[in-house]
């Protein structure tokens, strides 16, 4: 059995772009990962073959997802299939940490 495991508190936050900072851990099926959104954050609407759930843990966000806008906060979830345009903007002036599982997994995460 091939088992890892880390400690999310002691691991750094990554930059990604203006305004967002991500942790990720993946296993061989999927990734874990959790991204820190400040407000006024760069947008960035994209897409990618991996199918994304969303869980939002604090802060608001208005999900983009196609041609659709869902206002999540703490306790949202949403799925967004594999191949859709998608992206988040905070609502409000407190940072949104929103916790992502991807499958497949995503090994340029690692």
């Amino acid at each position: 059995m091939d088992v890892h495991n880390v400690d999310w508190e002691a691991m750094a936050w990554t930059p990604v772009r203006p305004g967002i900072e991500r942790k990720a851990f993946s296993g061989d099926g999927a990734t874990l990962a959790l991204h820190r959104l400040w407000p006024g954050h760069e947008t960035r609407p994209h897409s990618h073959p991996h199918e994304q759930i969303v869980y939002i843990m604090s802060g608001r966000v208005d999900f983009h997802i196609g041609d659709r806008v869902i206002r999540l906060g703490p306790g949202g979830v949403a799925k967004i299939p594999g191949g859709i345009v998608h992206y988040a903007e905070v609502v409000g002036d407190e940072p949104a940490l929103n916790l992502d599982v991807f499958t497949p997994a995503r090994p340029e995460y690692a």
